[in-house]
């Protein structure tokens, strides 16, 4: 592993009622070389050194903090996989209504 990829810093896990987001900040040096007019393909971003596991999409960038990859994915994505499941995704909603005190209509 490169010294900038073992300096990559990984947000929490944070969602809403639909996706699970996380950010990724990237040393400065490291984001210089990153194209700054579009968004980056898992291969471009592993090929950095960001490890995560599947299923998360890049999906913004913050100009202010181009240093900064904004992930996200959709509630009940199975890590391994990468795609969608049915249970975990009831289980993720579920446990978000819980969190913030929503009741089922």
């Amino acid at each position: 592993m490169s010294n900038s990829a073992s300096r990559i810093e990984y947000s929490e896990k944070y969602a809403d009622d639909g996706n699970e987001y996380r950010h990724v900040i990237l040393p400065k040096e490291l984001a210089k070389s990153l194209p700054k007019s579009r968004l980056l393909t898992e291969s471009e971003w592993r090929g950095i050194g960001v490890q995560q596991s599947r299923g998360w999409v890049h999906y913004a960038i913050h100009r202010p903090e181009p240093h900064i990859l904004l992930f996200r994915r959709p509630l009940g994505t199975d890590p391994q996989s990468g795609r969608v499941d049915a249970e975990l995704e009831r289980q993720a909603r579920e446990e978000y209504k819980n969190q913030f005190g929503i009741k089922r209509n």
